[in-house]
């Protein structure tokens, strides 16, 4: 068992090294210590705060569709649930979208939506090209899910920047439980390695207290994410939705989410590492809680209200006030209690150091 002093070694450690064994990581997740844990947050504020300074990034979400051909057990936009009415936005949606954005001051737009059928790929091609001739100095990120190298190569070449595709676990076992067999563990893995091989700056990451889910199994998450190097991390709580099997599941925790997002500022000094809305979703401190524990990004949304509501990954969705672009005021107002401010830049330059 570690120590109240030991603990706080640990952290010394990973901030000074960038590395734990797996057994101390496993120790931090543990931990009972809410003095350990704090000095967790408070080192890893630190950090982000020398790397940052006092700007959070912010990134305009649109939300292209919720129409999606998998059908993994978790999701509420899974091919399987009747019970939502899918949409898809159309070029000019999309493009007002940005037009309402690039006006607020966005400078990165995230393009996300449920996995489309592949004959789809020329539309995402046309999509991003569109946004890149129109808004030449915003990076263009892409949430959409796995697509064959040609196809991931192809929205690169139109302009497309940055690629957020979460592994979920990289235990097999534990994948196989989250989703049908046809999902492949492997061509997940297989696409994070094309997304980096093609240059995009790359995200990934978890659900945390997702169904089936050890400390063992997010370990190795930690380790593999710590080899794969990515640009961007994104974690969230597991947020059940009442239409699919994990329906009557708990709700992850907000306490192991942000001890992630502390390890990880520590591992990364300079990782963009989101306050996401699921974590906000539990708690209505969370974008608050997440930032304190070294996240440096939100993510307002974008998209048209009248399809929000319809994205339905999950019950209880936050998609209005400070979580929205139309309440950017709010977000603004929000950072400031703590002593934070909008940072609007791309950020890129923070990228390439590793």
């Amino acid at each position: 068992m570690q120590t109240k002093e030991s603990m706080k070694e640990l952290v010394d450690i990973l901030r000074a090294e960038h590395h734990l064994e797996s057994g101390d990581y496993k120790a931090l997740l543990h931990s009972d210590d809410e003095n350990a844990v704090a000095y967790l947050h408070r080192q890893a504020r630190e950090v982000a705060d020398e790397v940052f300074g006092k700007g959070i990034f912010v990134r305009g979400l649109v939300e292209l569709t919720n129409v999606c051909h998998n059908d993994c057990y978790y999701c509420g936009i899974r091919r399987s649930n009747s019970q939502v009415e899918r949409y898809m936005l159309t070029t000019e949606q999309v493009m007002r979208c940005c037009q309402q954005g690039y006006e607020l001051g966005f400078r990165t737009f995230v393009l996300q939506g449920g996995e489309l059928p592949q004959d789809k790929a020329q539309w995402i091609v046309s999509l991003v090209s569109e946004i890149r001739q129109r808004w030449k100095d915003c990076a263009i990120t892409l949430s959409l899910g796995e697509w064959p190298r040609e196809a991931y190569e192809a929205f690169r070449k139109a302009g497309a920047d940055r690629y957020l595709l979460r592994h979920e676990t990289h235990n097999a076992e534990h994948y196989g439980k989250l989703h049908p067999a046809e999902m492949l563990h492997e061509r997940r893995l297989q696409c994070l390695e094309w997304l980096k091989e093609l240059g995009y700056q790359v995200g990934t990451g978890i659900m945390v207290g997702s169904p089936c889910q050890s400390l063992e199994n997010i370990v190795e998450d930690i380790e593999f994410i710590e080899h794969f190097q990515p640009e961007m991390i994104g974690l969230g709580p597991f947020v059940p939705q009442h239409d699919t099997p994990f329906g009557n599941h708990p709700t992850g925790s907000a306490d192991l989410t942000t001890r992630l997002y502390s390890i990880f500022r520590l591992m990364f000094p300079n990782a963009l590492i989101p306050s996401t809305t699921a974590l906000n979703s539990i708690d209505p401190n969370g974008r608050t809680m997440g930032i304190m524990a070294g996240a440096n990004v939100v993510m307002p949304n974008l998209s048209p209200t009248e399809f929000r509501e319809n994205y339905a990954l999950y019950d209880g969705k936050a998609g209005t006030n400070a979580e929205a672009a139309e309440g950017i005021t709010q977000l603004e107002a929000q950072l400031a209690t703590i002593g934070y401010h909008i940072d609007w830049r791309r950020g890129d330059h923070y990228l390439s150091v590793k």
